[in-house]
């Protein structure tokens, strides 16, 4: 892996959302990778069921929200979700509704009994040297509880959710290279010593845009999933599940 300079300790203005769920300085771990994680199908186990429980909700919460038929609210939420990452900013951007409205709207439901992820994940992760911060484009209370309920929370550095990810004015999550440049600049690290692990490739495509060095996380329910011959340009290493990774500690490729 490649070293990792010492960033500088400096007062960064974080939304209350994003505050550091641990006390380890900014500069800790010099000579080790900064670890970005995504959280679903990557740290636990989405489609099991808690995909199928925000389909629902999410299209409720467009039915209610732009008073239309469910068969219409589902057409909106998928292509929102396709064209943009996330069914919120099409949301905001053609309709004009509250994000903190909708997000609660579309995520009512109780998580922590749908949750499914490998038992030993804690200490496997306890145990993955370098710093390590959640990039997601789910919302943030959603992410902390699945966190939290894994006993993983304390692991963490940093949470960005899809509520951090409004910056110039607009909304840009995932894929977006200039998030994940604005992530990496607002966390006081280099590209080259940043790694994204993320089941979506897509994700990886915009991470190797920014720079950053990728761990596809291959699984078989992620939606809009593509499936590749080999292992693209983009993708340094190919697990089949964050264990994979944890346990093996396999050479990322250099590009």
């Amino acid at each position: 892996m490649p070293s990792v300079a010492s960033a500088p300790r400096r007062q960064v203005r974080r939304p209350l959302s994003r505050v550091r769920v641990t006390r380890r300085p900014v500069g800790a771990g010099k000579g080790q990778p900064v670890w970005f994680f995504d959280l679903d199908n990557t740290l636990h186990d989405a489609s099991h069921a808690i995909f199928s429980h925000i389909d629902l909700s999410m299209t409720q919460a467009v039915m209610e929200t732009l008073n239309v038929s469910e068969e219409e609210a589902h057409v909106l939420r998928k292509r929102y979700w396709q064209r943009y990452g996330a069914t919120l900013i099409g949301m905001v951007r053609h309709h004009g509704v509250s994000p903190a409205e909708f997000l609660h709207r579309s995520h009512s439901f109780d998580i922590r009994p749908l949750v499914r992820a490998d038992k030993d994940l804690r200490n496997r992760l306890s145990r993955l040297p370098g710093r390590k911060i959640l990039l997601t484009n789910a919302p943030h209370n959603y992410a902390r509880t699945i966190l939290r309920h894994l006993g993983i929370l304390h692991c963490f550095d940093s949470l960005w959710a899809v509520e951090d990810m409004r910056f110039h004015g607009e909304f840009r999550v995932k894929p977006s290279p200039a998030l994940m440049r604005h992530v990496m600049a607002m966390e006081g690290v280099s590209a080259n010593n940043s790694v994204l692990v993320e089941d979506t490739s897509a994700n990886l495509r915009g991470a190797r845009r920014a720079g950053m060095r990728t761990v596809y996380v291959r699984h078989p329910g992620t939606p809009f999933a593509k499936t590749h011959r080999g292992r693209p340009l983009f993708i340094d290493l190919q697990v089949n599940s964050v264990s994979h990774l944890l346990l093996q500690r396999r050479a990322l490729r250099r590009s």
